[in-house]
């Protein structure tokens, strides 16, 4: 899925330079394991930013009426088109991935009157 890994020492800043550019977005957060299986959390919902805590070593991926939290994590790769981040892989210390799925609202044309 990803098209580059993030250095540990650059993730909190970019999820701070990217911030901006999530607004409006829809996310889909799925989480997969071997003891897990392949399990759906949310499901294009709007999402709200995503931040790294860097004294906790924790991601919080903000989703209206839901915080989905990756303690411990691995590795973080991002998926980057024209449109700016189009999704990412968590992998946490259990080797769980988190695939977050982004996608931009339709934009349809209001109706003629």
């Amino acid at each position: 899925m990803a098209s580059r890994f993030l250095a540990k020492p650059e993730w909190h800043f970019y999820f701070e330079r990217i911030a901006g550019a999530l607004e409006g977005k829809r996310a889909q957060v799925e989480v997969t394991g071997l003891r897990l299986g392949d399990q759906i959390e949310a499901k294009w919902v709007p999402l709200l930013g995503i931040t790294y805590d860097q004294k906790n070593d924790l991601v919080e991926i903000a989703l209206e009426g839901l915080d989905h939290l990756v303690r411990k994590p691995n590795s973080i790769a991002v998926d980057e088109g024209p449109d700016g981040l189009n999704g990412l892989e968590i992998v946490d210390a259990d080797q769980y991935r988190q695939i977050v799925t982004l996608a931009s609202p339709l934009r349809l044309p209001a109706p003629d009157r």
